[in-house]
């Protein structure tokens, strides 16, 4: 049996390798503390839960769900688009329903990219993109984010060659893994920088609301309000708490977003509507569940950051996201896989190794805060037996 080329790249997966060591460390008899999901374990609020429930009972919301049926929650995600951010959005052709975020940036790449073409991606950065490129056949060009920069990307030092044969630019803020947040001005370079290169834009957007300490964080629309080279992925998994089920949208240029719906016309129609339903009420209900959601990853975030500090690890005060985006020290800095393994092995506390967002990820590692802080100074206490054993 034989099986296709672009799965050679797909195999390597470190939090696969890190999966297998929460594993070994339970059955040694570990009480694991895993920081290494960043999946929410706030519940999704009352309201929406309830328009869900209430649409199993209509059986016309049991059949397949095509384009046309999707046009309430497209309305009601544009409306919440505009409101936000002030820009005016045409849900029928600007608009496109997801299952998820991810599954927008991995699609997207087969409606850009020929075999051989480049996409320029964040290094460190969310594992799917990268996958998606692979699935289109294409290249990656990896741009590296470096502290002193920001975490903020180069364009500058992009090759021309490979600039030449580049079609898309794919940005994440504020960013998993770094958790910062890239300003206005950085969006409008990006903006220019493409329309120059005629690349398209793809910008993730999943911490839309996860900011902290007054922090705004920008649309690439607002940089380009013309839509001409962009596009934009949300979805409701973590303002909303909705990761189950497994509900976003597209929204930007009608060119981009034409082109996606006819690759996700060739995979699928869409979820149930029961769930659109719930994203409806999502933004169109009572936005208190977001705010307290906010409150509690602040929370945590100051209780795991003075907990660290405590214990004589300075790791930098993230700005946005539910993650710590930690410089290890000596002598695991060059070494995330490694430090990783030995602290679930050894303490059963579970983080990810940087080195598995991308090559300039190495000599970090991210703590996703999914724990009460009362958990979260556990696993600090225990993070400093590893420290204190240098």
């Amino acid at each position: 049996m034989q099986f296709a080329k672009r799965l050679e790249f797909l195999q390597v997966n470190v939090f696969a390798d890190m999966d297998r060591a929460k594993a070994k460390a339970i059955a040694a008899g570990q009480d694991l503390i895993d920081l290494s999901l960043g999946s929410s374990d706030l519940p999704a609020q009352p309201h929406v839960i309830e328009a869900i429930a209430q649409s199993l009972s209509d059986t016309s919301t049991h059949g397949y769900l095509l384009f046309h049926g999707t046009q309430a929650f497209r309305k009601a995600a544009a409306n919440w688009y505009t409101q936000r951010f002030g820009i005016s959005v045409d849900p029928e052709t600007e608009v496109l329903t997801l299952i998820g975020s991810q599954e927008g940036t991995a699609h997207l790449p087969l409606a850009i990219l020929n075999p051989g073409d480049f996409a320029l991606l964040l290094d460190p950065g969310y594992p799917s993109h990268a996958g998606g490129v692979y699935l289109a056949n294409g290249q990656i060009y990896p741009m590296p984010l470096r502290a002193e920069n920001s975490f903020l990307p180069v364009f500058e030092e992009i090759p021309a060659p490979i600039l030449a044969q580049s079609r898309m630019m794919v940005l994440s803020y504020p960013h998993n893994p770094t958790a910062v947040i890239a300003p206005l001005s950085f969006f409008q370079a990006a903006v220019a920088f493409c329309q120059q290169h005629n690349l398209v834009l793809v910008h993730d957007f999943p911490y839309v609301d996860l900011v902290f300490d007054n922090a705004v964080a920008p649309s690439i629309l607002q940089a380009d309000p013309d839509k001409s080279v962009s596009i934009e992925f949300f979805t409701l998994s973590k303002s909303y708490n909705m990761g189950g089920f497994r509900i976003g949208y597209a929204i930007g240029n009608a060119h981009l977003i034409k082109a996606l719906r006819q690759v996700k016309a060739a995979v699928d129609f869409n979820q149930y509507r029961g769930i659109l339903n719930g994203a409806i009420a999502a933004f169109t209900g009572p936005q208190t569940g977001v705010k307290a959601a906010v409150a509690t990853f602040h929370q945590r975030r100051d209780a795991f950051i003075n907990a660290l500090h405590r214990i004589g690890w300075q790791v930098t005060t993230p700005e946005a996201t539910m993650y710590v985006w930690a410089k290890l020290p000596e002598p695991w800095a060059k070494d995330s896989i490694k430090f990783c393994t030995h602290l679930v092995e050894t303490t059963g506390v579970a983080a990810s190794p940087g080195a598995g967002f991308g090559k300039s990820g190495e000599g970090y590692i991210r703590f996703a805060l999914v724990h009460d802080p009362a958990v979260l100074e556990t696993a600090v206490n225990r993070i400093a037996l590893v420290l204190n054993s240098i």
